[in-house]
């Protein structure tokens, strides 16, 4: 591992502040609807992916992916959830909806560690088993209160907890996967967007209006807090990165409540302060655990 942990910090904190300030660019957006920014997004991020893979070479890459096509195949279905949580996203937020997109992120680490049990087979710690039962009870407390399933956190929450499980299995690089998995979905895009009623993004007043460049920048959007999360994780044990996660659901939660005005009643807040009395549990968990297998190794 690099030895620059402030640069590693640096790089963390961008990745993580540029998704938490998400919201503020798809408000941009909305007037377009969901589907059709989706579309660009994967049109752009396509395009942009295939440029930074010229700048920044990734030696072998392609023949690797020619001599295991069930690579090809994973990230076939790795681009399928992550167009599906894009599409959540963007929808949640032009919907109205920004303080569910902050629950599903906050969600997500506690998800993930279930899927760790369910599909591979590691054994959950006691404190971990508390920190998913204290999410299930803020998420059952919702449907008591409210009334309603948060089906938009759950979305969020699930379909990039089981991307990233995909990924974790499919040996390619960070920015190359994303360049194919984009690519991949560039054809069911092409067939999708003249089928669309609207088709407000093939206007060509659009294109001749500062939007356009919005709509551009969709692209540079997906992909630097991307490149930003990778630098880090080279120069960052991955536990510290798991403590930096945080910092995109609560500012996008802030810009739900302060700026966008979202009603969050107290019902609400209640779920909130059961996930995230999970998430601090999981957190001391993890940092005790990481504790416990540091000290051997410094005494070696």
């Amino acid at each position: 591992m690099s030895t620059s942990p402030r640069q590693g910090y640096v790089l963390g904190l961008t990745a993580y502040a540029l998704w938490g300030l998400f919201p503020l660019y798809f408000k941009l957006l909305a007037n377009i609807p969901p589907v059709e920014i989706l579309i660009q997004r994967i049109f752009w991020s396509a395009l942009i992916g295939v440029l930074l893979l010229l700048i920044w070479k990734h030696q072998g890459w392609w023949r690797d992916l020619r001599a295991n096509p069930s690579r090809i195949a994973r990230l076939w279905l790795s681009g399928l959830l992550v167009g599906g949580n894009w599409l959540t996203y963007i929808w949640a937020v032009n919907s109205n909806h920004v303080i569910e997109a902050s629950l599903g992120y906050y969600i997500n680490p506690l998800i993930n560690v279930l899927l760790g049990m369910v599909v591979l087979g590691e054994r959950l710690r006691p404190l971990q088993w508390l920190a998913v039962g204290m999410a299930a009870l803020g998420v059952a407390q919702q449907i008591w209160t409210l009334g309603q399933l948060p089906w938009v956190s759950l979305v969020l929450a699930f379909s990039f907890a089981f991307y990233g499980l995909v990924r974790k299995g499919t040996q390619v690089a960070a920015l190359p996967g994303m360049v194919v998995e984009t690519w991949l979905l560039v054809p069911l895009a092409a067939i999708a967007l003249p089928l669309l009623t609207q088709q407000v993004s093939l206007e060509p007043a659009l294109w001749q209006s500062p939007m356009a460049i919005v709509l551009i920048l969709s692209g540079p959007v997906t992909l630097v807090p991307l490149l930003c999360f990778n630098a880090a994780a080279r120069k960052l044990p991955y536990s510290t990165l798991g403590f930096l996660q945080y910092l995109a659901p609560t500012l996008v939660l802030i810009q739900a409540v302060f700026l966008f005005h979202e009603p969050f009643p107290m019902e609400r807040m209640a779920a909130f302060l059961c996930i995230w009395a999970g998430l601090a549990v999981f957190s001391f968990d993890a940092w005790r655990s990481l504790r416990r297998y540091a000290a051997p190794a410094a005494r070696t």
